[in-house]
């Protein structure tokens, strides 16, 4: 099997946010990408907005003409291999809500 045809596991890292959640000084999406930038050997991440969603309390945030305030839910999501995952989900466990980091295994093709 040549190089470009291995497979290798590794960790999808799902972090689930609102745009009305704040860090210490800023929006906690920043917050976010700044620690996950940080960290060496770290690839891409990508943050996704959705359109609607629920929050703990059971209300639905959606979208629309009306309003533009709306707490949308966010989701910050990267691949790792598992022991960068490991690292990178430690520096953010100080960041984020207790709940908000989900994980699965992966294979990279």
């Amino acid at each position: 099997m040549s190089d470009a045809t291995k497979s290798q596991g590794a960790l999808m890292v799902r972090i689930d946010l609102h745009h009305a959640d704040h860090g210490k000084r800023r929006a906690l999406m920043d917050a976010v990408l700044n620690a996950l930038r940080d960290l060496p050997g770290l690839g891409s991440v990508s943050v996704m907005r959705g359109v609607a969603g629920l929050n703990g309390g059971h209300v639905i945030h959606a979208a629309d003409i009306l309003h533009f305030d709306i707490d949308l839910p966010l989701l910050v999501e990267f691949c790792a291999a598992p022991d960068q995952a490991e690292a990178a989900m430690t520096s953010l466990r100080a960041l984020v809500p207790a709940g908000a980091i989900m994980t699965w295994p992966v294979t990279v093709r």
